[in-house]
């Protein structure tokens, strides 16, 4: 039995509010069990500089992450200038995921911005804040009028989850009283097509076998597929 009485292959409750700030032209506020994470796309209409010379024009993505020091207990550091190590892991994989499903040169030269700020974190606040990267970046581009109309800028969703073996059970979408004590974690990055964008796995003590990886895999898609569904219930897609 788990913790909150969830079956293995279960997502924890997942709430989503679209419009969360007013200042961003994309915002969401997402919350997977006690997890929540405050998601805003920015844009800003220049390039990092390796970019402005591209000879055709296209734009970027790229994100940032923080964990707010009431995120854990006990207190979290505030990061002053210089990220932690592992700060700066998870950004970096929440741009890559967000920038595989976009279409650099129907986007522009602009460059737009997914900051995540982790606001209460029990388990899964990087996979929550792709998830939910992902819709505040499609809020954002629905606020510009100069995107090419027969080329999307986001060539499919994509969503996180993580998964992981605790007392030699899969189990779908760790909090982190189960991912503290799991003996394998893997974080999965799909696209509503079903692509594989990343898979970051590791043993915990314990070696694992294919039927393991196989299963957790199989758990993984079952969540991102209902994680995608949510995301284009929020957004307004058919």
């Amino acid at each position: 039995m788990r913790s909150d009485n969830r079956q293995p292959d279960e997502l924890r409750p997942v709430d989503i509010t679209l419009g969360y700030t007013g200042s961003a032209p994309g915002s969401v506020l997402i919350k997977a069990g006690r997890t929540t994470v405050l998601c805003t796309a920015s844009i800003d209409d220049s390039l990092p500089p390796w970019k402005k010379h591209d000879e055709v024009p296209s734009g970027w993505v790229t994100a940032e992450y923080s964990m707010l020091p009431g995120s854990t207990s006990p207190r979290n550091r505030r990061s002053i200038g210089k990220l932690n190590g592992r700060s700066s892991e998870i950004q970096r994989l929440i741009g890559r995921s967000l920038r595989s499903v976009v279409d650099f040169e129907a986007l522009g030269p602009r460059t737009i911005t997914i900051d995540c700020d982790v606001l209460e974190a029990d388990g899964g606040t990087r996979t929550a804040s792709i998830t939910g990267g992902y819709i505040a970046l499609a809020a954002a581009l629905k606020t510009l009028d100069d995107l090419p109309a027969d080329r999307p800028v986001l060539k499919a969703n994509v969503a996180a989850i993580s998964v992981g073996m605790v007392e030699s059970n899969v189990l779908l979408d760790l909090c982190y009283v189960e991912d503290s004590a799991a003996e394998v974690d893997m974080n999965v990055v799909m696209t509503s097509e079903g692509e594989f964008v990343e898979v970051q796995g590791t043993a915990e003590g314990r070696t694992f076998g294919r039927d393991v990886l196989n299963k957790q895999l199989d758990f993984a898609e079952k969540g991102i597929r209902e994680l995608v569904a949510l995301q284009n219930k929020v957004l307004g897609v058919e």
